[in-house]
């Protein structure tokens, strides 16, 4: 039997670190949650984003109910380490920044030697038409100089390397850089001082005082239509900006748009305006989905839906 995914918690959210556990939430239990941390060298932050993985806590309590999960008070996991494992890291820390250090001085020597490797593809852009306005300017002045008269491409008082100061040899004698990987730990699930405690129900949990949700109605309602829609085979995601609570796929929202926009009603007899049936309507065809209104019945477990599509009267 496969070991329960740590879902880590702090300040009452669930976080997943590991690459693996996450390919395994959104391959096999159709779980996607938020990237939230940042990734080095890109600066679109708000686009690209990295480890760790933010579940919303339907998509944590699902797991932990189905035992695909369990939750891990991720501040108390660390505990203060022994003078020898503490030695032990900093000298394994230190092997690492040396071994990184000799790669970029390897890598800079071999840019030193062959700076055209170094060239950002803007440089190259700008450098090959360069190029052709020579060949085009040597071009119009054979066609206007008798063939006796023309000149040499490359005069004796010029070198043909030289041909643009500060240029670099030529891109076809450029040797490759050296390749490396140096592997940055996401989490600290491997060093000898975690110890996580897992949590392997809510009840337990909430006990710890790590977990509280849910504990409303609207909290029991939005956990039941998540739960249905998601053994109906469905991905969520979250609904915000299109006026739901979540945005409901048919697969893999990396290969299908959404088909609906879903709000959660907590009871038969909660109040829906029509204003609220009209404008969610709207939105929903406005934006190419239908809107869903989900409705739970906190007493018999079972969620009804009404689909709204705004439509054209003549």
């Amino acid at each position: 039997m496969a070991q329960p995914i740590l879902l880590r918690v702090s300040n009452f959210k669930a976080y997943v670190w590991d690459v693996d556990d996450i390919n395994i939430l959104r391959s096999h239990h159709h779980i996607c949650g938020i990237l939230t941390g940042t990734l080095p060298h890109l600066s679109s932050q708000n686009i690209f984003l990295g480890l760790p993985l933010q579940l919303m806590p339907e998509e944590a309590v699902l797991l932990v109910e189905n035992g695909i999960a369990v939750l891990v008070d991720d501040p108390s996991a660390h505990h203060a380490p022994s003078s020898s494992a503490l030695k032990i890291w900093k000298e394994a820390r230190l092997n690492d920044v040396r071994q990184q250090i000799a790669l970029t001085e390897e890598k800079g020597s071999i840019e030193a030697s062959y700076p055209d490797r170094a060239m950002s593809e803007d440089a190259k852009r700008k450098r090959r038409e360069r190029e052709e306005r020579r060949a085009r300017a040597r071009a119009d002045a054979a066609t206007s100089v008798p063939a006796e008269d023309h000149p040499s491409p490359h005069p004796a008082s010029e070198d043909p390397s030289q041909a643009a100061i500060g240029e670099p040899p030529d891109s076809a004698n450029v040797m490759p850089s050296a390749s490396y990987t140096v592997n940055v730990p996401a989490s600290s699930s491997k060093l000898e001082w975690y110890t996580p405690q897992p949590h392997v129900s809510l009840t337990m949990a909430r006990e710890a005082g790590i977990w509280r949700y849910p504990s409303t109605l609207q909290e029991r309602a939005r956990c039941g239509v998540f739960r249905d829609l998601w053994e109906k085979g469905c991905y969520m995601g979250g609904g915000i900006k299109f006026g739901g609570e979540y945005l409901v796929y048919p697969g893999d929202p990396l290969r299908y748009h959404s088909h609906f926009v879903a709000s959660v009603i907590e009871a038969p007899d909660a109040a829906l305006r029509p204003m609220e049936i009209v404008a969610h309507g709207r939105l929903g065809t406005g934006t190419k989905k239908a809107h869903l209104l989900c409705e739970w019945n906190d007493e018999t477990k079972v969620v009804s839906y009404l689909s709204v599509e705004w439509a054209g009267f003549g």
